[in-house]
């Protein structure tokens, strides 16, 4: 689940062509734009080459973009509790073992739309398992992993310069609280196309795939060759632990 298409590519494109590689069903929520237009269309050719099926686009409008959804509200305008609803009937429909998304900071440049995406996916991904929640979303499902992509203060690297140089953020977090780092050199063909395929952003002065763009393949591949994750829990505790009092 990510706020903007091309944050999918960005972010975990190599985690999700790893998966499709290794014959797992892959799939793409965007809670922002509407799955009309030119992004739209920019997004499905980049979940193609990723083999994430097809955009599942909620369609809000984008904090910073007041052409992305015309006559929507933007996702932080939105009622939360019908975002909630719609992501847990996506996340019902799908029934994943796994799902990803942004992490509390919004990625580095702390994004708004990152961090909201942030908090619903959690209360979805955590509502969707009890069924007298969101009844019309359909049946219950327990998601068995929920991973935040994080950027830790040591894996920043070239990436944080190229930022600040066009005015944005650079927020990381602790390096103990990315608990799952992947190396995915070996997909990094099908990562670098689907970020490419985000043609608008790879135009663009400002936008991370137009940055990334004006770069050397080394550099480049050094910035987008390992992805970070951190975990929160999801998963009840065995009966009969913890009781009497609350630990750490």
């Amino acid at each position: 689940m990510f706020a903007h298409p091309d944050d999918e590519s960005l972010l975990s494109g190599g985690v999700l062509a790893q998966h499709a590689a290794g014959g797992a069903r892959t799939g793409v929520v965007t809670t922002t734009w509407a799955p009309t237009g030119h992004r739209s269309a920019e997004l499905a050719d980049a979940l193609g080459v990723l083999g994430a099926g097809a955009p599942r686009m909620l369609g809000y409008g984008d904090a910073r973009d007041n052409a992305s959804a015309p006559g929507r509200p933007r996702l932080l305008d939105a009622p939360l509790d019908e975002v909630i609803a719609r992501l847990v009937a996506q996340v019902r429909e799908f029934r994943p073992a796994v799902v990803i998304t942004h992490d509390a900071l919004g990625q580095l440049t702390g994004h708004p739309d990152h961090r909201h995406t942030h908090r619903v996916a959690l209360l979805a991904v955590e509502a969707a398992a009890y069924a007298h929640l969101y009844p019309e979303a359909g049946a219950p499902w327990q998601t068995g992993a929920l991973y935040s992509a994080t950027h830790p203060h040591s894996g920043v690297g070239g990436l944080g310069p190229l930022l600040t140089r066009v005015g944005k953020a650079v927020l990381s977090t602790p390096d103990a609280y990315a608990t799952v780092t992947v190396d995915v050199a070996a997909w990094l063909d099908r990562k670098w196309a689907a970020i490419r395929a985000h043609r608008s952003q790879v135009a663009g002065e400002r936008p991370l795939p137009g940055i990334l763009s004006r770069l050397g393949q080394e550099a480049r591949d050094r910035i987008l060759g390992t992805e970070y994750y951190t975990r929160p829990s999801l998963t009840p505790p065995p009966a009969g632990t913890g009781q009497g009092r609350l630990t750490a």
